[in-house]
C-alpha cells in the first residue's frame, strides 16, 4: 500500500513524501526487499517533489549516487523522504532519503539514500525551463 502525504519534506525528518509497506511479493530469496522495488519508490517520491517544483511533467535522467545501508525487510514501514538538493535551468537533483520503521520497539533504521536527476518537459516532451524560484 503507498500513500501520498501533503506537505514538504527534509532529509532525515519532516512529512515524509510516501509511506509503503513492502509485501510477500517484493521479496528475494535472501529474505530481503529487492533494490529494485526501492529505487522505484525512490523515483516515484522524487518524482512528486520534482513535479510540484516543475509545476509540470518531469523525466528521471540520472541516478547520480545511490547508497544501501541496510536491508529493508518484509515487516518493515517505509517511509521516503525527498527534497531538492540543486536546481539548473532545466534540472533539478532531488535527494531522497528511505527509513524504515521497524520491530516491537518501532526503531527507525536508515536504509538507503540517492541523488536524482529530473528535467522539467514541455507539451512535446522535450526539456523547457524551470519556474522561477
Amino acid at each position: 500500500m503507498t500513500i501520498e502525504t501533503s506537505g514538504t519534506s527534509a532529509s532525515g525528518g519532516g512529512v515524509p513524501i510516501l509511506r509503503v509497506v513492502p509485501g510477500p511479493t517484493d521479496i528475494n530469496a535472501n529474505g530481503h526487499i529487492f533494490g529494485g522495488w526501492v529505487l522505484s519508490q525512490m523515483d516515484i517520491a522524487g518524482g512528486i517533489v520534482a513535479h510540484r517544483i516543475a509545476q509540470g511533467p518531469v523525466a528521471t535522467v540520472a541516478v547520480e549516487s545511490m547508497h544501501f545501508i541496510a536491508p529493508i525487510l518484509l515487516r518493515d514501514i517505509v517511509s521516503v523522504f525527498a527534497h531538492e538538493e540543486r536546481r539548473g535551468r532545466t534540472s533539478i537533483a532531488i535527494r531522497i532519503d528511505v527509513v524504515a520503521n521497524r520491530g516491537a520497539a518501532m526503531t527507525d533504521v536508515h536504509l538507503t539514500s540517492g541523488l536524482f536527476t529530473f528535467v522539467a518537459l514541455d507539451e512535446d516532451h522535450r526539456p523547457r525551463l524551470l519556474p522561477p524560484a
